[in-house]
């Protein structure tokens, strides 16, 4: 992110009051805007330009530029390495790389097989977009990531499977088992989305993570003097309470974002072929029955547009639920950071996405 990058001056945190959920929600949209993967290896070394720029004073105020620059560096690079994140598993691609692995999860029919193998695709997607953006002061050994790994593959599966079987026996009504088999694959994704990112970042509860005084104005100031930034501050230790409060948060997160995703889509499509008469009047068309694969694509089709725009809207809403910076008190941690707290005794640390 842009405190990775030269200078003694702090660009601000956002356009946006951070305190806030609204303005958390409008800062993670910037987070999590597809239009920053386009701006590519060129794009994003000019918008690192012009935030070096601002930071070593060569520009003096926040413009419009600017804050598109920001938005680059901030949605491409890792707060804590301030190395670009891979594409396909920066936040601003989220929405897009799970769409690929939920399209072959909604095809009808899938065998035993089918279902396993989507489930693999999920958690590994997940597993790399939890690595990816993890809080990096506590990485993870290659052991215990093919562990955690292979624990929520094993649960993703179990949940999939084991609903896949249970649904059919329900004694329910034909329509209520109909919803109840569009809502499985996401209820394993849900499940399995939390728990993945637990596993994945469970390490950081073993080991802390970094914590620092938050700085007041006058110690910002003091330390522009002497051409440093924030990120210059003494780290006060790591603290595992400070890791359990980010992993904890950033598993709800998951949750938060699946859940819409889980259930908005596959009820819609449900009202729409069962009340909508224009789908009804679509499905009966001639060239329509005589093409089973187009029969078949066409509710796909509308899910997947469903899905979409349901992802496109939750992901920065869930994202939001808790700042990415987070200040705590100090009192509230272990009992050596007690009276180390900077303003208001507060720490920071980075929860992570």
């Amino acid at each position: 992110m842009s405190s990775s990058l030269p200078g003694h001056r702090d660009l601000p945190a956002s356009q946006y009051d951070l305190k806030t959920y609204y303005g958390r929600v409008q800062h993670a949209i910037g987070i999590t805007d597809p239009s920053t993967l386009f701006a590519g290896k060129s794009g994003l070394e000019n918008a690192k330009q012009l935030v070096t720029d601002y930071k070593t004073g060569k520009i003096q105020d926040m413009n419009k530029d600017l804050w598109k620059a920001k938005k680059i560096v901030d949605s491409t690079l890792h707060p804590d390495t301030g190395e670009p994140v891979f594409l396909p598993f920066r936040m601003s691609c989220f929405v897009l790389s799970n769409l690929i692995v939920t399209a072959g999860m909604l095809q009808p029919g899938l065998s035993t097989a089918g279902v396993v193998g989507w489930q693999i695709a999920n958690q590994s997607l997940n597993v790399a977009v939890n690595s990816a953006n993890a809080n990096k002061s506590s990485p993870m050994t290659t052991e215990t990531l093919a562990k955690s790994y292979a624990v929520a593959v094993t649960a993703s599966c179990s949940v999939a499977l084991g609903l896949n079987a249970m649904v059919p026996r329900l004694k329910v009504s034909v329509s209520t088992r109909n919803i109840l088999q569009r809502l499985v694959p996401f209820a394993a994704v849900a499940t399995a989305g939390a728990l993945n990112a637990y596993l994945m970042r469970r390490g950081e509860i073993v080991s802390g993570i970094d914590i620092r005084p938050v700085l007041s104005e006058e110690e910002r100031k003091k330390l522009e003097a002497e051409g440093k930034s924030e990120r210059d501050a003494p780290i006060l230790g790591r603290s595992q309470k400070a890791a359990k409060i980010a992993v904890y948060e950033t598993a709800a997160s998951r949750v938060f974002n699946n859940s819409p995703i889980m259930i908005i889509p596959a009820l819609a499509l449900y009202h729409i072929e069962k009340k909508q008469a224009w789908y009804r009047e679509l499905m009966q068309k001639e060239w329509v029955k005589s093409r089973p694969v187009v029969a078949k694509s066409i509710p796909i089709g509308i899910n997947l547009g469903l899905i979409t725009v349901t992802a496109f809207a939750a992901l920065p809403l869930a994202l939001a639920v808790f700042p990415q910076q987070q200040e705590i008190s100090a009192e509230s941690l272990e009992p050596e950071f007690h009276g180390k707290g900077g303003a208001d005794g507060k720490v920071w640390f980075n929860r992570g996405l």
